[in-house]
């Protein structure tokens, strides 16, 4: 299956806003969770309908309801009719291969991000949608499976004077965001200490097993990087928002985001050029080790070259060959071998091919 785009065959002929779930069902059905809150009270609860949460869009509390699961269109729907979403925003959410990116509306701001995780066993990175829709007074978030990074989060809303308590929408999707950035660090950092790993065994062993580790790593970076940086171009742009959905207190929190996002991919190029370094290393490694073996047979070869004119002149069928019927002639000739082949030995040494 393609990693670095998603299959559209689903979307061909299709008209933009058309909802059409792009992906892979990871769920069997929708969940929603809705959080609640102020400085002095605190909803946590499942829904299961939309419809029960409608009635906290008016509120002037913080509302975040999240949707865990986007293979169900009605679900989908209901959120867009209730929060009027524009269909090509829905249309985004629905689609896993979603570059990040983040759209301005009248009333609300969509934001699309990836949220990575890394597999510690096939040591391969997967990424996972997350749409987010911010209003005024509410937050929506939109994941294709069960299980997120926001769970602490959570625990800080759940404490009374945190500073989520006491902050709006606007605050709450940059606590989000930053912990989707934080993990991106964390990635990062992971496959960083692996790659500096394979460094040391590449100083060590030439195998080919060195070589595919090199590739695949290689192959992780770019897919890491293809999530991140469109995210840090989207971040910048939500630093730089004129309308009255991102307060003046929050922003300074999201341009710290800036320089995480720039610290990471700093990080990701700096490991590109490092695997680039360490492919070239093995390629010279190789290239040195096959001339050695190439050197030792062209040595074993011009010694053997004398000695097999010599063996071949005492070896033809001449009638009469004089030194044949000498006393000592095969002492002789084994001495004259010898000395050909210790000769040639020490010269080789002197020139140090040996």
């Amino acid at each position: 299956m393609a990693r670095f785009l998603k299959k559209r065959t689903k979307a061909l002929g299709q008209s933009p806003g058309d909802l059409i779930f792009i992906g892979n069902q990871k769920m069997e059905s929708v969940q929603l969770r809705l959080i609640d809150y102020d400085t002095g009270s605190l909803t946590d609860q499942e829904l299961l309908d939309i419809k029960d949460g409608s009635h906290f869009k008016e509120t002037k509390t913080v509302t975040w309801i999240n949707i865990n699961g986007l293979h169900d269109l009605d679900v989908i729907k209901d959120v867009g009719r209730i929060f009027e979403l524009h269909p090509l925003v829905l249309e985004d959410i629905l689609n896993t291969g979603q570059r990040p990116k983040i759209e301005e509306f009248d009333t609300y701001l969509f934001i699309a991000l990836k949220m990575i995780r890394f597999d510690r066993e096939t040591e391969t990175v997967i990424n996972e949608q997350l749409g987010m829709v911010l209003g005024k007074n509410y937050l929506l978030t939109f994941q294709e499976q069960r299980g997120d990074v926001f769970e602490p989060v959570r625990k800080r809303i759940k404490r009374d004077k945190s500073r989520l308590r006491g902050s709006g929408t606007d605050y709450l999707a940059y606590a989000l965001i930053d912990t989707v950035v934080d993990n991106y660090i964390y990635i990062i950092e992971l496959i960083g200490e692996r790659i500096e790993d394979l460094e040391e065994t590449l100083l060590v062993g030439h195998d080919t097993e060195v070589m595919e580790k090199i590739n695949a790593f290689k192959r992780e970076i770019n897919y890491l990087r293809k999530s991140i940086r469109p995210a840090r171009e989207a971040i910048l742009q939500l630093s730089r928002l004129d309308g009255d959905l991102i307060h003046e207190n929050t922003l300074p929190f999201i341009k710290d985001l800036q320089d995480l996002m720039a610290q990471a991919t700093e990080a990701i190029d700096t490991y590109r050029d490092l695997l680039s370094d360490q492919l070239n290393i093995y390629n010279s490694v190789m290239a040195n080790k096959m001339n050695d073996i190439m050197k030792v047979l062209t040595i074993f070869a011009a010694i053997f070259i004398p000695l097999t004119f010599v063996a071949g002149i005492y070896g033809t069928n001449f009638e009469y060959l004089p030194e044949l019927h000498y006393k000592y002639s095969y002492f002789i000739f084994w001495a004259i071998m010898i000395i050909i082949a210790g000769g040639l030995i020490l010269f080789f040494k002197r020139k140090r091919w040996l």
